[in-house]
């Protein structure tokens, strides 16, 4: 083997290398994301486009605790991995078992309630309303199988399994619409995707399980959740007011509009993918840095600062060229929210502040904060729902509430140093 290969693998096989590579596919799975969007955009127009964005936005707020318990599967394999068990990984088949007899009651309850959950949702495609929370659940399993193979360090099939879901996404959505499925199609390529890579996981996780030992995996798997349940809060709070704004336009408007501000509101939420990316640095740093009595709060200085900086040239794109950026990706026949767009963004810089508040906070164990995000998405929801559609007006309402709440947020994080005080959740709990 020559010296550059020998370089090159040893540098893949450190842990930059191996946070490089996940990093790499989240970047691509974004990437695959908005040609999904683009695409679907185009091939299913305006108001078809809404109906597949409010589905989506309320998977997105459902799939929170499935992350919460694949970070807290991942902790718990790894820690039994490095105190040398033999028995690492041994509740993961119970795990996945309880959690799939759960999702067959999912599909249960979702089937005769999908015509309330299509209400809920305001789209008249109700099978595909009833496969929301069943996707859910099906990215739960999957997170379990991803965290038990985090766990076991197996990190390059973790990644190839985030490129694969995205690409089979897009795959099997368009082959479901090309047979005229449509909006249910395409909102089904994604639970078939979760479908195909949990099978494709079970083959090399399989040959790492020992069997499970009497009767702690039910057990185990509550007090992860259990432990879980800061994050889970807060994480799903924020998703909220990251989502749940255009379910409520769904509500307000015609099926273009509402198509409208769905494809604007993609173009927004960009800068908060930037914060979840800072977000895997921010917390082990300052929960490290709290740990032994180093003022954590530098580390967030420089993250929203990273931030900023990411969304000054976004912010001058949306307040220039709004219509011309939506035209030239979306459509002609969906620049309606062009108005709208930068105070979308800077309703979404905002929010990417308040993520990185609260994973700041979440590394020093503190939870209190999780009534600022309650209030905050009840205002949300409740003033959003007393404006009529004028999108513009949406923005700026939208931007006015994650103004206060960031605020908020911000002010209680720089008041936050050293190690926990309040924290009956530990500071790993969340990511």
């Amino acid at each position: 083997m020559s010296r550059s290969a020998l370089l090159w693998r040893s540098a893949t096989r450190s842990d930059t290398g191996r946070a490089a590579g996940l990093a790499f596919a989240t970047i691509a799975s974004n990437v695959l994301g908005l040609i999904f969007t683009v695409v679907f955009a185009r091939i299913l127009g305006a108001s078809g486009y809404g109906s597949l964005a409010a589905l989506v936005s309320a998977w997105i707020i459902l799939m929170v605790p499935g992350s919460a318990l694949q970070i807290a599967v991942a902790r718990e394999v790894s820690r039994a991995t490095a105190g040398g068990s033999a028995d690492a990984g041994a509740g993961v088949r119970r795990w996945f078992a309880h959690l799939a007899l759960a999702a067959v009651v999912v599909a249960a309850a979702a089937i005769p309630l999908r015509g309330v959950i299509a209400a809920i949702v305001n789209v008249d495609e109700t099978w595909a309303a009833a496969a929301v929370p069943v996707t859910a659940m099906l990215w739960a399993l999957v997170g379990v199988e991803r965290g038990a193979l985090q766990g076991f360090g197996r990190y390059r099939a973790v990644g190839v399994s985030i490129v694969a879901e995205a690409t089979a996404r897009l795959v099997l959505a368009l082959a479901l619409v090309g047979v005229g499925l449509d909006v249910t199609g395409a909102f089904l390529g994604s639970a078939l995707s979760l479908v195909v890579v949990g099978a494709a996981l079970a083959v090399p996780l399989s040959a790492l399980l020992p069997q499970p030992q009497g009767g702690t995996g039910l057990a185990r798997l509550r007090d992860l959740l259990s432990d879980a349940r800061a994050p889970v809060i807060g994480l799903t709070l924020l998703f909220t007011l990251q989502e749940v704004h255009v379910i409520v336009v769904k509500h307000q408007a015609t099926g273009d509009t509402a198509g409208s501000y769905a494809v604007a509101a993609v173009a927004a939420k960009a800068i908060v993918w930037v914060a979840v990316g800072l977000g895997l640095y921010l917390l082990p740093e300052a929960a490290r840095r709290a740990r032994t009595g180093v003022d954590a709060r530098s580390v967030l200085v420089r993250s929203l600062g990273l931030v900023v900086l990411c969304a000054a040239p976004m912010m001058l794109i949306f307040g220039l060229g709004a219509e011309q950026l939506l035209e030239a990706v979306f459509g002609d026949d969906l620049t309606e929210a062009a108005g709208a767009l930068p105070w979308l963004g800077l309703a979404m810089t905002l929010l990417a502040c308040s993520y990185l508040a609260v994973q700041y906070l979440l590394a020093l164990g503190r939870w209190r904060f999780i009534w600022v995000l309650a209030v905050a998405a009840a205002v949300e929801i409740g003033l959003l729902a007393g404006i009529d559609a004028d999108l513009t007006q949406v923005g700026l309402a939208l931007f006015a509430i994650q103004l206060c709440c960031a605020g908020v947020m911000l002010a209680v994080a720089f008041r936050a140093t050293g190690s926990p005080t309040d924290g009956v959740f530990p500071a790993s709990s969340g990511e």
